[in-house]
């Protein structure tokens, strides 16, 4: 289906609807005044979403289609459409008490998602191609540390049962020291302690493994993450983790959000009304994107830990009698509000590829530049290689490296 044909098509407006499956995809299609018209199922490949497509505009001029999971699902279907020129909305799973109400089935969902492209409910823009490597990568990433954690869990647990020699000559290790030394042991002795050492040994390869693979999974996704966002990556707290869950909350078009209180209200930070009589009040989100959200924690423990502007900001709450979970939250909207910013603009990152060789040039070692401001050597360090963003301390060790 080409864009030619989907532009020629004419006929009567109407609106389609995909409830989209791993396999198989149901389409359905209903007048511009909501009135059904057909509904059919079609399977999740080439052929298939031309077919769908062909189905489509067989009954009118196609105005909009809403799609379930645009970005899973229904990514396959969504690329043909829109390489067909044809406008498709990302649509949300019906309520539970709609459901509740009128069943579930294919048709139902389709249908469901036809009438919220039709009523204008369904308006988000589906989210592009362009962070796929990066959901990718990052997807690989977590699995890796979950895989770990599993194993090291279950170091432990073995270790709680094993027989008294190896509990007391490994059980007191910890970290890397131990599983060190697990990774080097030569099972031997009866057949108990052989069976629970090569136990053991497996585990802690394979933690060593999997952090060898973690370690080179972060290091792709920070050079894919700063190829794409650069501002987004040297904000301040932002590491390779958290901007890849920021980019893929976003997507790649983050354009498609109007204001950044709908991407607060996305990453679950914008606070929701609770108002009723004279009761004038908000609570807590418990909604929006989960894993958006402990990104933005994430950032918000390293800026109230080392970031002397949060600091003081901190102090200032609690002293008006803010709790700590109380400026947590407004750190956050604060956070979600500099974020969206980096994903919808271009922010400039200043240049440091001047400081090392300046410092070099007057032979001042990390030490002495650390010492002086107070700082830890690795700061520097990082400041220095652009892994760190400090506008303030940049500038300050600029200066004081051209007067020394």
């Amino acid at each position: 289906m080409t864009a030619t044909v989907a532009a020629d098509t004419v006929g009567p407006d109407v609106f389609g609807g995909v409830d989209s499956h791993a396999d198989t995809l149901h389409v359905a299609v209903i007048s511009d005044n909501g009135g059904h018209l057909a509904d059919a199922e079609f399977t999740t490949t080439a052929a298939g979403y031309a077919a769908a497509l062909a189905f489509l505009n067989a009954h009118g001029r196609v105005i909009a289609i809403g799609v379930e999971g645009t970005s899973s699902y229904g990514a396959g279907f969504t690329r043909a459409a829109r390489s067909a020129s044809l406008h498709v909305v990302e649509v949300n799973r019906p309520d539970r008490a709609e459901r509740r109400r009128i069943g579930k089935s294919d048709p139902i969902d389709a249908y469901a998602a036809a009438r919220a492209a039709l009523s204008g409910r369904a308006s988000s823009a589906p989210k592009d191609d362009t962070v796929t490597g990066i959901r990718a990568l990052h997807n690989a990433a977590r699995s890796a540390v979950k895989a770990r954690t599993a194993a090291l869990n279950q170091i432990g647990h073995i270790l709680i049962s094993a027989p008294e020699a190896i509990r007391a000559k490994y059980g007191p290790l910890k970290g890397t020291a131990r599983t060190d030394a697990l990774a080097r042991l030569r099972p031997s002795g009866d057949p108990v302690h052989t069976a629970v050492l090569t136990a053991l040994k497996s585990l802690a390869r394979r933690v060593k493994d999997l952090t060898a693979e973690h370690t080179a999974l972060t290091k792709a996704l920070d050079t894919d993450v700063t190829a794409h966002n650069p501002g987004l990556r040297a904000a301040y707290g932002v590491g390779p983790d958290t901007a890849a869950q920021l980019l893929i909350t976003a997507g790649g078009n983050p354009e498609r959000m109007r204001t950044g209180a709908s991407f607060a209200a996305l990453c679950g930070v914008a606070p929701v009304p609770a108002s009723s009589g004279r009761t004038n009040r908000h609570r807590l989100s418990r909604g929006g994107d989960r894993a958006a959200n402990a990104a933005l924690y994430r950032i918000t423990l390293v800026r109230m830990s080392s970031d002397p502007r949060t600091r003081d900001y901190v102090t200032r709450q609690t002293a008006t009698g803010r709790t700590k979970k109380e400026i947590i939250r407004l750190l956050k909207r604060a956070i979600a509000r500099e974020m969206f910013r980096c994903l919808t603009t271009t922010v400039a990152v200043p240049g440091v590829a001047d400081l090392r060789p300046l410092r070099q040039s007057k032979n001042i070692t990390l030490t002495a530049v650390a010492d002086h401001f107070g700082v830890w050597p690795a700061v520097i360090s990082t400041l220095e290689r652009g892994i760190r963003r400090d506008d303030v301390l940049t500038n300050a060790y600029r200066d004081w490296l051209q007067t020394a």
